[in-house]
């Protein structure tokens, strides 16, 4: 007998209480999604997906549940939609208070296309379904992944791109939803999806932190600044943001709000050419920042720019938005945003450039090797009111100007392309970093190799949004969020076929056999290659080294290749090391974290994340804190730069509850090169000799901690 309606009801409404009741006191995300969300592809996806990723990066506070389901689709009126599966019955009756959306990779193949005018509609009623539920959820839309398939009947990118994405952003705008781009964290990284379209686990991992921070970030959810705004505006859709058009003092000007405005109301005000390659924008709206415009053209950067960017500067304050402000300037916006820092110091958080004029005389002057323009020439020397003569001699650029700026104090990002004919980066950027370093200046320079002027701006803008992210105070360092590790290789000396999980419960079972160990050495591969008894290790140069050192010793490794700080908290936390109670454990970790683009002051957090760990938690364990290892093998690489730092910040840290050493000297050449002997190629990793040396500069430190009560 077929149930009716009622028996239906009452079972969707237990199911609702089961979630509920069984995970009262956690928040509940319900990731609905498709293959990607599911995991398919993924080695050991029940661990390594992103929702699982996610919910281990989340902790205990958070009940993360998949609801994936291969190849479904948003639309309704396909092969395989997703209202007719278990997967959103399921989703349903969790009653999530958070609910991520992946959907819309399958609805760009051919077979689905005819159907777009339905896409958004359906959309709608899905988010209406979740939006009944008892728990009423936050509902975040997350666009698809990027295809790198070529066949144009199945998944494909163009249509991903044309007609899938900006129907998901109309929908963000009109149902006031926040959005999160996963697309763009992919697009010049096909490598992470092995088959074209599925992650692997480390892309999964991507995008588990990005969806960390989304769910994470604190902010005011209603903040309005629109009604602040005085004048006359007009509302309208910003890559799915709202945006206010107004004038002031007869220009125009625009403003863009987030859906959650971040702690302490950051902004950027962005120089020319609005919208234009807007990744950047759209990821920090993403994140709580408001996008701000002030029309000035064409004036160059000159007092009038300069007057009427106050004037903007002012009304912002009165809507309450941050008294520091990011700069973008793209182009010849590279002169208005540098002229208004110098006519305003203490005012600008930092500054970003992209392919900038830095010299007016390069361009639109042509000077130098530019075309430059000599329309453009005449409205300059008409707005600074110059003379042939005086143009030609200009002084007052912002190469020109380099030691003051960079006495300002703020951090500067430039993109440039190498090959930029229009605005070259030996008349303008290089220049200007050179200056700027010589006076102590904060610059970091991304080069573009082989790209002209344009395209401007990077195709996953990440490392241009930490920069800003960072320069305010608004960057999650992901050093300090315990979190285990998703590689899969049968590289990196493991046994074919092994995972991090496998590494990682292989030393949690030796930890456990090994009854009175004198020392544990914790770290990533190069504590991995000391070797002692792991079974899934097959490369172990240190091994007779160590075994000829600490002889007499029970010693242990658990070291794992790729492993970053937070991975070391996350095993420490999840793992037997406090239950083994080694006497002595080593601590070398940092490099990864520093390979992987974490700043000096991230990774010395990080590493203080784990002292502070193992002094509450293993207090019978005295703690040998190394650190990072020496790298690159010269010593004026930017890496080894970025060592030393970490170094000097961990040496700053109180060192009561263990023990901190720098061991860098014995792997040294006399001038400060790494020793090629003692080093591999890639300036990270030890060779033998390597091993020799580190396990004899240790020894009297670890014997004497040893003998010590």
């Amino acid at each position: 007998m077929k149930p009716n309606m009622n028996t239906k009801l009452v079972l969707f409404l237990f199911s609702i209480f089961f979630y509920t009741s069984v995970s009262a006191q956690k928040i509940r995300v319900a990731c609905v999604g498709n293959s990607i969300t599911y995991g398919s592809g993924v080695f050991n996806r029940e661990k390594n997906s992103y929702p699982a990723q996610l919910q281990r990066m989340l902790g205990n506070g958070y009940e993360v549940m998949n609801f994936g389901q291969s190849g479904a689709t948003l639309l309704k009126n396909t092969v395989n939609p997703y209202w007719k599966t278990k997967a959103y019955a399921d989703a349903l009756a969790s009653n999530p208070n958070i609910v991520l959306i992946k959907l819309g990779t399958n609805d760009s193949k051919a077979a689905n296309r005819g159907r777009y005018n339905e896409f958004e509609s359906n959309y709608k009623e899905l988010i209406s379904s979740f939006r009944r539920l008892p728990s009423k959820p936050r509902i975040i839309l997350l666009l698809p992944l990027p295809s790198f398939s070529t066949d144009t009947n199945q998944i494909y990118d163009a249509v991903i791109q044309k007609n899938i994405i900006p129907m998901i952003k109309h929908l963000a705008y009109e149902e006031k939803l926040e959005v999160v781009n996963l697309h763009s964290l992919f697009l010049d990284k096909p490598d992470l999806l092995p088959d074209k379209i599925h992650p692997s686990s480390i892309g999964a991992a991507v995008i588990a932190s990005r969806l960390y921070e989304a769910i994470t970030q604190k902010g005011d959810k209603k903040s309005d600044i629109f009604s602040k705004i005085k004048e006359e505006k007009n509302i309208s859709n910003f890559n799915g943001f709202e945006c206010a058009t107004f004038k002031l003092n007869g220009r125009e000007c625009k403003i863009v709000k987030p859906k959650i405005a971040a702690v302490g109301k950051p902004w950027v005000l962005r120089a020319r050419f609005w919208g234009h390659e807007p990744q950047a924008d759209v990821s920090l709206l993403e994140r709580g920042f408001h996008i701000a415009y002030c029309d000035a053209s064409e004036l160059f950067g000159n007092t009038e720019a300069i007057g009427l960017w106050n004037k903007f500067y002012n009304l912002m304050q009165v809507c309450g938005l941050s008294k520091k402000v990011a700069l973008e300037g793209m182009s010849r916006g590279g002169v208005y945003v540098y002229n208004w820092a110098l006519a305003n110091p203490g005012k600008v958080a930092c500054v970003y450039a992209d392919a900038p004029v830095l010299d007016l005389k390069s361009w639109p002057g042509g000077k130098g090797t530019s075309p430059g323009s000599k329309e453009n020439w005449e409205i300059f020397k008409k707005d600074y009111q110059l003379t042939d003569e005086q143009a030609d001699n200009f002084k007052n650029s912002p190469l020109d100007n380099a030691e003051k700026i960079a006495k300002l104090g703020f951090p500067m990002l430039h993109v440039v392309g190498d090959v930029d004919n229009v605005v070259p980066i030996a008349e303008n950027t290089t220049p200007f970093e050179q200056r700027v370093l010589a006076s102590g200046g904060n610059i970091k320079v991304i080069h573009k190799p082989g790209v002209n002027h344009h395209p401007h701006s990077l195709q996953d803008p990440t490392p241009i949004t930490n920069f800003i992210l960072a320069a305010t105070g608004q960057k999650v360092n992901f050093a300090t969020i315990a979190a285990p590790g998703f590689e899969y290789r049968s590289g990196a000396g493991w046994n074919n076929g092994k995972d991090w999980w496998a590494q990682k419960d292989d030393i949690d079972s030796l930890l456990m056999a090994e009854k009175g160990l004198d020392i544990l050495f914790l770290g990533n591969s190069i504590t991995q290659g000391i070797g002692g008894n792991r079974t899934s290790v097959t490369y172990k140069p240190g091994r007779i080294f160590f075994d000829s050192v600490f002889v007499n010793l029970k010693w242990e490794t658990a070291g794992i290749s790729g492993d970053k700080a937070q991975n070391i908290l996350w095993r420490l936390q999840n793992g037997n090391y406090a239950k083994a109670k080694p006497k002595v454990m080593v601590v070398m970790i940092g490099v990864n974290n520093l390979i992987a683009g974490d700043s000096p002051i991230e990774v010395a957090e990080g590493i203080k994340k784990i002292t502070d760990w193992t002094s509450k938690n293993m207090p019978s364990t005295k703690v040998l804190l190394l650190g990072p290892l020496p790298v690159g093998l010269k010593k004026d690489e930017e890496r080894r730069k970025k060592y030393e730092e970490v170094h000097r910040l961990l040496a700053r840290q109180p060192h009561n509850k263990f023990k901190y050493e720098m061991i860098a000297a014995p792997f040294m050449l006399s001038n400060g090169d790494l020793d090629p002997s003692k080093y591999g190629s890639d300036g990270i990793h030890l060779q033998p000799e390597g091993y020799k040396t580190w396990a004899n500069a240790i020894e009297p430190i670890v014997k004497k901690m040893l003998e010590d009560k």
